[in-house]
């Protein structure tokens, strides 16, 4: 973990586009690098969502959501993804970018056992409905921080540490069961995944300086597709949980 920081932090003080020698041609070829390997982490990132939409309508559909409803699967199901998470990123430095490859796409997969049971509380109407308001979303929010010309680092920290304040209050709100404060979280919940995704965007795009030509690089693009799949993922969940209509 402490390498990949490092790794991200040198590559906000480096920059996005450094020029090569001044040299037009090797301008060119940064550009045409930077394009695949931002292509590279979207194409993981998008299959690794419809993976998981794939799953979990095969689960709703099936039947099998009804076991991730309640009881010991449940709990299995939904602390696996962070198992997964966990390894992916403590493991980092050790891991082949093979393993990474596998241990994403079981990701994607019990992520989508897990969300099956969505089908069990909302409409499949508001679902995809909000799907796609969520995919709008996310595709305007990483072309701005792909984009922009303003440092979104400064942000990074506040981001980070409004998420663990999220997870301290949804476990709050296990005991207190307020509808009020659900709201609050959801809609904090989106701001904060919506301002995730266009710093993590502008973070992946900076860390090509550091990464290409090393070995580094497929790991880091597996990595950032984990991120902003979490981003879309939470985002999409926030959303759903204000506007879905239930069954």
């Amino acid at each position: 973990m402490a390498d990949w920081n490092d790794t991200s932090r040198s590559a906000q003080r480096l920059g996005s586009v450094p020029r090569a020698g001044g040299d037009v041609a090797g301008r060119a070829g940064y550009d045409e690098g930077l394009r695949k390997y931002m292509l590279s982490i979207y194409n993981y990132m998008t299959s690794g969502v419809l993976l998981t939409g794939i799953v979990a309508l095969g689960a709703a559909a099936t039947g099998l959501a009804y076991a991730f409803a309640s009881g010991p699967l449940m709990w299995i199901v939904a602390l696996a993804p962070l198992g997964f998470v966990m390894a992916m990123s403590f493991g980092l430095n050790r891991m082949s970018t093979a393993t990474l490859q596998i241990l994403f796409w079981s990701f994607a997969v019990v992520m989508g056992l897990s969300m099956s049971t969505i089908f069990l509380v909302f409409t499949g109407e508001s679902i995809a409905s909000t799907f796609f308001a969520t995919a709008g979303a996310f595709a305007g929010l990483s072309l701005f921080g792909y984009t922009t010309k303003k440092d979104l680092s400064g942000f990074g920290t506040f981001l980070i540490m409004g998420v663990f304040g999220l997870v301290i209050a949804m476990l709050l709100n296990l005991f207190l069961q307020s509808g009020t404060l659900a709201l609050v979280i959801s809609i904090l919940g989106v701001l904060i995944f919506a301002g995730l995704t266009a710093y993590d965007t502008q973070r992946l795009k900076q860390q090509y300086s550091v990464v290409r030509g090393t070995e580094m690089m497929g790991k880091v693009v597996i990595m950032g597709a984990l991120n902003l799949y979490l981003d879309f993922i939470n985002m999409f969940m926030f959303l759903l949980r204000m506007f879905g209509s239930r069954e």
